[in-house]
């Protein structure tokens, strides 16, 4: 069992001022109402956790007399991150949410939750878990929306949940396609339950820019009730660079409409839109740059081709927004030296040498996408990675074996901070 110190004891902002990092900031007021749709505004401020992981260690960093880790966790301790709920008892789910979002209200700021409970949760993988059937997610979700009451809130919806569908999981993981009718009738609950609550903006998680295709994941997101929610997120967990995730999303967001308000062919055929990996629009001929390639974005000319030959400009007020995990994706994507590697190099889990990106806010400057967010904690483990060595419990680009998804890994959040682009400094808006 893990014990924290008591908050008392030199929480971050006190160990900022004893470094001189930063001076007291004044308290500003709450954001304005939420205007029909659940649009986040501009000024938006995000609730920061005293209590956060990188807050214990900087006190322990100062305790220890290393100032420059202090410094550091005490800079990252000062942005908001989400919080994730895992699981629990309804009870027990509901009175952690209203406690967050007490928390929050006394500070006049807004809490991002993860819910992150839904059956066979990362195809039992490195963080699995989650509830035992659909009736018991059910219930839970239910009662994490209760647990918001009226207050502002940003939920992540089920991290994966719909680009690891059960059916992804194996031939023989869904082989009736129950388990995955089960998946897609559990979001379209917690879609319910949580848009009945007018502060709550409600993103169901989307994967990310090299997952599914556009139209596969537009399709997935209509099943699940995107058309009800404020929209979708891209790169929980992840680091993918942030202008592919906007580029990605907004092909998404354009295929939505085009299945739903476009041309009359196209409805409910969102597996026609072209993507990542595939637009009819190509030249298709084999020949270098003449096809769409995930890993070239100067390829991808040619899908956004195919949206303006197929779909033009879709009335803005009409399209689906987004939101982008940019806690790890500073330095984007991580690709492992050629031939290091014989099998998958997992180059999603606990990727060396990245660093944090864009800081926290509604204020992006892109009309689709609602807020850059650190969904994923700074300093938490992705799990136990091998690189797919066969046998291998030691991460080799490491030499230690990783601790657990989720377990709070102090070298890693230092290189995240230490390799942060821009360069990392204390929040001046913490209050």
């Amino acid at each position: 069992m893990t014990h924290r110190l008591p908050r008392t004891v030199l929480p971050a902002a006190t160990v900022a001022l004893v470094l001189g990092l930063a001076a007291p900031a004044t308290a500003s007021p709450a954001p304005p109402a939420t205007p029909a749709g659940h649009t986040l505004p501009a000024g938006t401020r995000f609730y920061v956790d005293p209590d956060s992981d990188a807050a214990h260690q900087a006190v322990t960093d100062l305790k220890n007399h290393d100032l420059a880790g202090a410094a550091a966790m005490a800079k990252l301790a000062s942005w908001p991150e989400a919080t994730w709920f895992t699981g629990g008892t309804p009870a027990e789910v509901k009175a952690q949410v209203a406690k967050l979002m007490r928390d929050a209200g006394r500070t006049g700021t807004v809490p991002t939750l993860v819910a992150y409970n839904i059956p066979l949760r990362d195809c039992s993988l490195y963080s699995a878990g989650g509830a035992q059937s659909d009736a018991e997610y059910q219930a839970w979700i239910k009662a994490f929306a209760q647990g918001i009451g009226n207050g502002k809130a940003v939920v992540v919806l089920e991290p994966d949940g719909l680009a690891n569908l059960p059916s992804d999981c194996g031939p023989a993981s869904d082989p009736t396609g129950v388990l995955t009718a089960g998946r897609i009738a559990d979001l379209n609950t917690a879609v319910d339950a949580l848009e009945g609550h007018p502060g709550t903006s409600v993103y169901l998680d989307a994967g990310n820019s090299h997952w599914k295709s556009v139209g596969d994941i537009a399709q997935r997101l209509l099943q699940a009730g995107v058309a009800r929610t404020q929209g979708f997120s891209l790169n929980v967990s992840n680091n993918l660079a942030t202008d592919l995730n906007t580029h990605y999303g907004t092909w998404v967001s354009h295929c939505l409409w085009f299945a739903t308000k476009g041309p009359d062919w196209a409805n409910g055929h969102a597996e026609s839109c072209a993507g990542q990996y595939y637009s009819s629009a190509a030249p298709n001929d084999g020949q270098p740059g003449n096809a769409v390639d995930p890993d070239d974005p100067s390829t991808w000319h040619w899908t956004d081709q195919w949206f303006q030959q197929n779909v033009g400009t879709p009335p803005t007020g009409q399209l689906t927004h987004f939101v982008v995990d940019t806690s790890r994706n500073g330095r984007g994507a991580w690709t492992p030296p050629p031939g290091k590697y014989t099998g998958d190099p997992q180059i999603w889990c606990n990727a060396p040498d990245r660093g944090i990106g864009a800081r926290p806010t509604a204020d992006t400057g892109v009309p689709l996408v609602d807020a850059y967010l650190w969904v994923k904690t700074v300093g938490q483990s992705d799990g136990q990675c091998n690189r797919s060595i066969p046998g291998g419990t030691v991460d080799p680009e490491y030499g230690v074996v990783d601790p657990a998804a989720g377990a709070w890994w102090p070298q890693q959040a230092q290189s995240l901070v230490r390799n942060a682009v821009p360069a990392l400094t204390f929040n001046l808006n913490l209050h």
